[in-house]
């Protein structure tokens, strides 16, 4: 017979089904929990609220935001003609650390993968066509992973334009800074080749 709480099952069960926590992981932090007399389980509870209440995706882009439309589909200083289609809200913040890019985003909320069971129509494709086929899009970069699933997305997505009258663009691949190449597989030392630029 089971002698945990209901509680610490449940709260143990709602860890593991987040990304990346496995049930020891999922356990350790319910009873972290449990045991810290700071108030950090209170503090977390909180956050939680205030993350459902406080946030919402953006109607141009589907990025996450404090409010609709974002703050960079609402800027006078973004080029509203270049759009670059990403995966997930994460890969918006990873492109504007680089602080090259000024143009505007486009969220999927994933990528294209029969095996997990997610199509094109479970993705945010259909507006991304929609936005381009209204006019004043001149090009689209293509900034999905470098995954299968991913290419199989930039794919898709690259054909269903075609004919928008958007360029379409993909962003190059190559060998990281610092890396060597004697350890570079195969697929990345082949798009560094053909991604090679005059100097």
């Amino acid at each position: 017979m089971d002698t945990t709480p209901k509680a610490v099952t449940q709260l143990v069960e709602a860890f593991a089904q987040l990304p990346g926590i496995g049930p020891k992981t999922a356990s350790r932090l319910t009873y972290y929990l449990l045991k810290d007399p700071a108030g950090k389980a209170e503090l977390l509870a909180g956050a939680l609220r205030e993350l459902k209440a406080s946030t919402v995706f953006c109607a141009t882009c589907f990025n996450i935001a404090d409010a609709s439309p974002c703050w960079i589909c609402s800027s006078d200083t973004r080029d509203g003609s270049v759009i670059c289609v990403v995966e997930e809200p994460l890969d918006v913040q990873a492109v504007e650390r680089t602080r090259e890019y000024r143009g505007r985003y486009h969220v999927l909320h994933g990528a294209i993968s029969p095996m997990e069971g997610v199509g094109p129509d479970d993705l945010r494709i259909r507006e991304l066509l929609d936005r381009v086929a209204s006019g004043g899009v001149r090009e689209v970069i293509l900034a999905t992973n470098p995954s299968l699933e991913g290419e199989n997305t930039a794919m898709y997505v690259q054909k269903k334009l075609a004919g928008l009258g958007a360029r379409v663009t993909r962003l190059a691949r190559g060998l990281p800074v610092g890396g060597d190449l004697e350890y570079a597989d195969e697929v990345t030392l082949a798009r560094a080749l053909e991604g090679r630029r005059e100097m």
